[in-house]
């Protein structure tokens, strides 16, 4: 069967590509936003979907033209998708303009006849050309390019994330209900599992607060649109992208010792966005990222024939005794440890919590 495997190099484009990247980015923002205030002008006066397409702003604005052809015709497809999800769901509103002043800018484009190849240490891009890249790790052999995104960061980085797609054998593992773990969110710890275990990932963002908040500081201080303010903007870029590449790193490290060590990974469906809204625990669930961790589990399970067990968020893990299965109803926010009001057991909340989550997984699965 066909599977897709994404790649993230950073790149490092001479002056020149510099400067095309810039154009291809602007282009690609400019298509964006005009095709979307005429779906919305469109929509407001009919009521229906408009299905246009760049064809007619190439012809009118020539310089659309020195962009990636395909890149714009990517920008529309985005569009699309996103504002199909609009008509589907109004209460969310009209898909956002996109800005010259986001921190990341990126375009998509795709592999047509070899337009985009990667050669020694350098890749091809249509209306770049070659471009100096930093491989960390060779794609397999057998796989194909269908697809590339080019992206700058606001810390002035530039990387393209390259999907390919290859024929996959569906592997077919003995999973052992005994080598089942559960996890339980912690914002102090990160999580704590069925064994007992805290994860107790380092507070990155907190750790490093301090320097940032200066670096910020020296920022407010500075005219907008200067040379220094934008030097300084750079240097927060910098500051912030260091602490989610650190945070990156740890969590990558972890869930392959996970996927590696257990069959299966129970994991409650939190939606970690709205718990990170409320006022005591936003910073921390911010910091802690599980939901990213919960993806890199999910994709590195999966390529090895193992099982991500997501369990619903209502189920009251928490709250239910592991030992007698009484529900605690009146169990408080602050109380981490408490005594089964049914069979007076002791309990730990997040440990309890982990084993339930690991014995509804499995419950689940079987």
């Amino acid at each position: 069967m066909k599977a897709n495997k994404a790649y993230r190099f950073r790149i490092y484009p001479d002056t020149e590509q510099q400067i095309q990247l810039t154009r291809t980015f602007g282009c690609v923002r400019f298509v964006y936003n005009r095709l979307l205030e005429e779906k919305i002008g469109y929509y407001e006066k009919s009521g229906k979907l408009l299905r246009n397409t760049p064809a007619h702003l190439k012809a009118k604005y020539e310089w659309l033209k020195e962009a990636d052809s395909l890149a714009l015709a990517n920008a529309q497809l985005q569009l699309e998708s996103a504002y199909r999800n609009f008509f589907q769901d109004k209460t969310k509103g009209y898909p956002k303009y996109k800005s010259r002043k986001s921190g990341k800018q990126s375009y998509t484009t795709n592999n047509q006849k070899g337009s985009v190849r990667i050669e020694g240490r350098k890749i091809k891009l249509p209306k770049i050309g070659w471009v100096r890249i930093i491989q960390h790790r060779e794609i397999p052999e057998g796989h194909e390019i269908k697809s590339v995104t080019v992206s700058k960061e606001a810390s002035g980085k530039y990387y393209v994330s390259i999907l390919t797609e290859y024929e996959k054998e569906p592997i077919e593992a003995e999973l052992d209900p005994e080598k089942a773990l559960g996890l339980d969110y912690s914002s102090p710890h990160f999580y704590v599992d069925s064994e007992n275990h805290a994860a107790d990932m380092p507070q990155f963002y907190r750790e490093d607060e301090k320097r940032l908040a200066a670096e910020q500081r020296k920022l407010s201080r500075m005219k907008k649109g200067g040379k220094n303010y934008g030097k300084q903007k750079v240097k927060v870029a910098k500051a912030y992208e260091k602490v989610r590449n650190a945070r990156k790193d740890w969590q990558h490290k972890e869930s392959t010792r996970l996927a590696d060590s257990w069959d299966y990974i129970c994991v409650e469906d939190v939606n970690y966005q709205e718990m990170a809204k409320g006022l005591r625990l936003s910073k921390a669930t911010n910091d802690n990222a599980f939901g990213q961790f919960r993806t890199m589990l999910a994709y590195k399970l999966e390529e090895r024939g193992k099982k991500l067990i997501t369990i619903n968020k209502w189920y009251p893990s928490t709250k239910t005794c592991r030992h007698c299965g009484h529900i605690h109803e009146t169990l408080a926010l602050q109380e981490r440890e408490w005594n089964c009001p049914n069979c007076g057991k002791h309990l730990e909340r997040d440990y309890n919590a982990a084993i339930n989550i690991r014995n509804r997984g499995l419950a689940i699965e079987q």
